[in-house]
């Protein structure tokens, strides 16, 4: 049928209203428009109520009225998009079903583009005339992130999300593709963009009652909104600025950046001093058994990623893990564990839910097999003739009380890693959804339905891997294998300061406990990369259970963690470079948290 104006009415369980609100829209439309000139459609947002029925029965009772059904809930901005893309007519309006907005300014909303004058019409609430009965809990948010749309978004318009909107229809469809959100920021995604594009909006007062209360609510208005206005920044004003001569730039300046941050915990001239007495040949072996294990960080994602149902390349997936490495390396509180989701995301398009999935998946079997393998030998260190009581009664000497932090962040840090994976079993054997429940609790909002699907498909994505043996062994044994390779890296750097003390397997054992508790110390954002927190574990352990000295084995530590960070930052810069992603970009894309990703 060929109409010239569809009204599209979101609709999510409005049982109580939906009826009125149709006929509403019928009378106001029939009083300006030519009868046969428009449709009404109730997009139908997979309601659990009778809303579904009541919209059968209308549009079955009259021709003017369509209902567009959803099986599954698609989040406000979705349900609009589905429905405009099933609608007839050449001007495409919709406002909110609880006709806030009062209809007498229909007319002028759909005329508005309707005539060709403008390309988008919108209500305001907050230019002069607007006549709004609006109690200062709704003003004073609302006014918040108009403002901060205005400032960082580069708006001219002064009300976002007042639900009456029109759109000429060809001009809709073209800025549909590009707009990522799927719920509440949806429109104001859209008017932005159009904005950017140079469409003609126009903006007019309109009369406006709030119908029912509301409240600020944690998971739409913080974590939804906050966030988005953040990545469509980022997107507008900061990545288009973004080329590959800037990407190598800014990978060079991080790296120097890190050195800096890396000196501020680490006396760098008393290990260059150790270096120049330490063994060449062993320093260069432990560097080449260290670089080994970083194609098996990229086998290991690789199979995490099978499991998942993502098929990738293990050198790329080495590539991702050099990068969000490097960037654990510059910025403090383990930002570049995100990075790797965004990489995944712009080179391989996989949704930043199964991203952080698998990052999980891998932190937890990294936590595990360093729990494992230091309580394995912390228990043959008991057995034998060292006394393991020492560890814990040591209080003097160089570094005691850092080796005595250290140690407690360790343990934390490994009993957490055995609770979390108890936690995943549970949950996957729950009849109930752990995570639905406690996001629904902090939001009453139907965002929080979203969030709460989101958290499902992730928690999906680690139990797809932790509930299969087969994939659980793989897994495990490579995780093995890379840190087998960490500890012999740092034996190899001890042995090369020329240790002549120590029995070999004391000092194979008590180094490998060394580096085990190292590793657990520095997965607290305490510092970049842990620096400071792995070297002070590292020598309290040796100079408890050995006769070497306090300054030799911290020498070793550093050096060690030296030629680790030095491998990390070359092998991350040369990744940025081939792979032309910026860590500057994805440093910052990685602290949203994508509340609207689909995929």
């Amino acid at each position: 049928m060929s109409v010239a104006v569809s009204v599209v009415l979101p609709a999510y369980n409005e049982e109580g209203t939906i009826e009125e609100t149709v006929q509403t829209s019928l009378d106001t439309l029939a009083s300006f428009l030519p009868d046969g000139s428009y449709e009404v459609i109730v997009a139908e947002d997979g309601c659990d109520d009778a809303t579904p029925e009541i919209a059968d029965r209308m549009a079955a009772a009259n021709d003017r009225v369509r209902h567009v059904h959803s099986e599954q809930r698609l989040g406000r901005g979705r349900a609009l998009e589905y429905a405009f893309r099933r609608a007839n007519g050449d001007t495409l309006v919709y406002y909110d079903t609880d006709l806030a907005t009062d209809m007498s300014h229909l007319e002028e909303l759909v005329e508005s583009v309707r005539s060709g004058e403008y390309d988008v019409a919108t209500g305001s609430r907050w230019l002069p005339g607007a006549v709004v009965d609006r109690p200062i809990k709704r003003s004073v948010p609302s006014r918040g992130f108009n403002g901060l749309v205005r400032l960082l978004l580069g708006s001219e318009l002064k009300d976002h999300q007042c639900g009456f909107k029109a759109f000429d229809r060809t001009v809709l469809l073209s800025l549909l593709d590009d707009i990522e959100d799927e719920h509440w920021f949806w429109d104001t995604e859209l008017l932005v963009t159009a904005q950017k594009r140079g469409h003609r909006i126009k903006e007019f007062p309109v009369e406006w009652e709030p119908v029912g209360d509301t409240k600020v609510d944690l998971v739409r208005d913080v974590f939804g909104m906050g966030s988005q206005i953040l990545r469509c920044w980022w997107a507008f004003s900061v990545q288009p600025r973004i080329s590959r001569p800037v990407t190598i730039a800014g990978g060079v300046v991080m790296v120097a950046l890190a050195l800096f941050l890396m000196n501020h915990y680490i006396d760098f001239e008393e290990a260059f001093a150790h270096i120049q007495g330490a063994d060449p040949l062993l320093l260069g072996i432990a560097s080449a058994v260290y670089l080994c294990s970083w194609p098996l960080r990229g086998i290991r994602y690789r199979d995490i990623l099978a499991e998942q149902g993502y098929t990738e390349d293990a050198w790329f997936l080495t590539g991702a893990v050099f990068i969000s490495q490097t960037g654990n390396l510059v910025i403090p509180a383990r930002i570049g564990d995100a990075v790797r989701a965004y990489v995944l995301k712009m080179r391989r398009n996989i949704p930043y839910t199964s991203g952080f999935a698998s990052l999980a998946i891998e932190r937890v079997f990294d936590l595990l097999t360093i729990t494992a393998l230091s309580g394995i030998v912390f228990a043959t260190l008991a057995m034998t003739s060292i006394d393991v009581g020492k560890l814990f009664s040591a209080t003097a000497g160089s570094g005691a009380q850092e080796g005595h932090t250290a140690l407690v962040v360790a343990a934390g840090v490994a009993v957490a890693a055995v609770v979390v994976t108890i936690g995943i079993v549970l949950s996957a054997r729950a009849e109930t959804n752990i995570g639905r429940t406690l996001i629904t609790r902090l939001s009453s909002d139907s965002y929080a339905d979203y969030m709460a699907s989101m958290f499902e498909r992730f928690a999906g994505d680690i139990q797809t891997v932790t509930n299969s043996p087969r994939s659980f062994l793989k897994v495990g044994v490579s995780s093995t294998a890379i840190w087998v390779l960490d500890v012999v890296t740092a034996l190899l750097v001890f042995g090369a300061f020329g240790i002549e003390t120590v029995s070999f397997v004391t000092f194979v054992s008590v180094g490998f406990f060394a580096v085990c508790v190292g590793n657990l110390s520095k997965v607290l954002p305490l510092s970049p990369n842990g620096v400071g927190l792995y070297e002070a574990a590292f020598a309290f352990i040796v100079t408890v259970f050995t006769p070497v000295p306090g300054s030799m084995a911290l020498a070793a530590a550093v050096v060690d963690h030296f030629i680790k960070n030095v491998a990390t930052m070359a092998g991350g810069v040369i990744s940025t470079w081939v792979l032309n992603v910026s860590l500057t970009t994805a440093v910052q894309e990685s602290r949203e948290i994508q509340a609207s990703e689909s995929d």
